[in-house]
């Protein structure tokens, strides 16, 4: 369901432009970048926040 929500905020975005998402350890961060790279994307940077949030940044 993460991907799903990550995917439509990429949809209204232009070709190159950068979304930022915030995900928790576990599935959601383990299933968006590598199903953003299936459709195609550019994950940029995966990055600790803080405790168990972590940053994406992926590229459409």
């Amino acid at each position: 369901m993460t991907f799903v929500k990550t995917k439509i905020q990429l949809s209204k975005l232009k070709p190159g432009d950068i979304l930022e998402v915030l995900l928790t350890e576990g599935e959601p961060l383990q299933n968006v970048p590598r199903s953003s790279r299936e459709q195609g994307f550019n994950v940029l940077e995966v990055s600790h926040v803080q405790g168990n949030v972590h940053r994406v940044l992926i590229q459409k």
